[in-house]
């Protein structure tokens, strides 16, 4: 409200006849008096119902879950695995997975992996997450800092965004190959195990599978 308009107001007051809730001040009153007057009427008048709520205080920080995902292919493209490992705040490891998926190439399994990821976080009902790649790619695209070129990867993008804005908070790192060793050793047993099975179904030349 206006100063002008708050003084009409106050002068209609200063008229009025006496009665609960009226404010009654001089007709002289300079205009920064009233509204000082006012203020502080206020205050008493309106009554705790009337006043604005305090301002809610920010929730704590919470410490978001770790994951860790690598997407491995033996050829470009070659047979290719998925590693996953998802841990606590503190610490205490949740999940680790591990998952062949056939033909692919590398950045193809990396999205693969950090899908897989996002699928299980959800289902654990992990509400503030962290996924750390060893993919300067997967995670500059995720960021907004690459385009993403490849027709292949376009639908595995926009399935990972939409599945990032389920969670509460999201976020995406890079991390050098070292520091995520475990993921990785995940994603190659995927590929190994898978072999090992394919070997003890393929039969030799005499029929008789190998042992």
């Amino acid at each position: 409200m206006k100063p002008a308009e708050l003084l009409a107001h106050l002068r209609r007051l200063a008229e009025a006849e006496a009665g609960p809730g009226v404010l009654r001040l001089p007709l002289d009153l300079p205009a920064d008096a009233a509204l000082e007057a006012v203020r502080a009427a206020l205050a008493t008048l309106e009554g705790p119902a009337d006043r604005p709520a305090p301002a809610r205080r920010a929730p704590a920080n919470r410490s978001p879950s770790r994951i860790h995902t690598d997407g491995a292919a033996r050829g470009n493209p070659g047979p290719a695995g998925l590693g996953v490992a998802i841990f606590r705040a503190d610490g205490q490891v949740l999940e680790r997975l591990s998952r062949y998926i056939g033909q692919a190439t590398n950045n193809v399994a990396e999205y693969r992996a950090l899908l897989l990821a996002l699928e299980r976080a959800e289902a654990l009902g992990l509400t503030d997450v962290a996924f750390y790649s060893d993919s300067e790619l997967l995670v500059r695209q995720l960021q907004g800092r690459y385009q993403v070129k490849h027709p292949a990867l376009r639908p595995l993008f926009a399935e990972a965004k939409a599945r990032m804005a389920r969670f509460r908070h999201a976020e995406i790192h890079h991390v050098p190959r070292e520091a995520n060793a475990e993921a990785d050793v995940l994603a190659n047993r995927g590929i190994d195990e898978a072999a090992k099975e394919w070997k003890l179904e393929r039969p030799d030349a005499d029929g008789e599978g190998r042992p």
